[in-house]
């Protein structure tokens, strides 16, 4: 069953002599609960399209369809909730509140939407991802894989439709470089979860449960 699908995704940045064409035509498909990585060398597009998928910017033609709605055929405003409520975001640069504690940085994106957290399923999550000790650490007093850890539980506590992943590993050690990737497969067997997950890095890639490649905007396999 699919979950994602984008339709002849383009993106032009500039004109003229200046005109770049980050995407240029971009069809994907990926199914619910697989774990999908997009790998390319810097200026291939996947930034680009990453940020396509997650609402974060808007196409210059095409379409990105999330659990069956055209995103683009929203408001900013519809989108803004559409995101929060169906799309998770893992960064490399973790984005973590630094005044919160872990606990209130995991809940922060539901109780933003004026919901209660599923205690249920952000305890198992916290267990799985063994922050159940550090849950009133602050991220300042956490190592980069804690951080994480966090930003993975995050994206994960709302349980949104897709988890979009941005070189989650990017700022790590190759060890915990390891134990980040790791987790991120378990979640997404354990709790069924989406996941798209860009890197440069092929090794990395390797781990998903399906690579494709992105070059000059295209996708050349997958």
């Amino acid at each position: 069953m699919e979950i994602l699908k984008t339709e002849n995704l383009k993106k032009t940045y500039g004109s003229g002599e200046a005109k770049v064409e980050a995407l240029r035509g971009v069809n994907l498909t990926v199914n619910k609960g697989e774990f999908l990585s997009i790998v390319g060398t810097s200026g291939s597009g996947k930034s680009t399209l990453l940020h396509m998928l997650g609402g974060l910017d808007r196409p210059t033609d095409g379409k990105v369809i999330i659990d069956g709605k055209d995103i683009f055929s929203l408001k900013d405003e519809e989108l803004t909730i559409f995101r929060r409520r169906k799309i998770g975001f893992v960064f490399q640069a973790f984005n973590l509140v630094p005044v919160m504690s872990v606990y209130e940085n995991i809940v922060l994106p539901i109780e933003l939407d004026g919901e209660k957290p599923n205690q249920e399923l952000v305890n198992e999550i916290i267990n799985t991802l063994g922050l159940s000790e550090k849950l009133k650490a602050y991220p300042s007093q956490l190592s980069g894989g804690q951080q994480q850890r966090v930003a993975i539980a995050r994206a994960l506590a709302s349980a949104p439709a897709i988890i979009l992943a941005d070189e989650p590993t990017g700022n790590l050690d190759s060890k915990t470089t390891q134990d980040v990737m790791g987790l991120l497969k378990v979640t997404s067997q354990k709790f069924a979860q989406t996941i798209v997950m860009i890197t440069h890095n092929d090794e990395i890639a390797q781990l998903a449960d399906r690579s494709i490649r992105i070059e000059d905007g295209m996708i050349v396999r997958g």
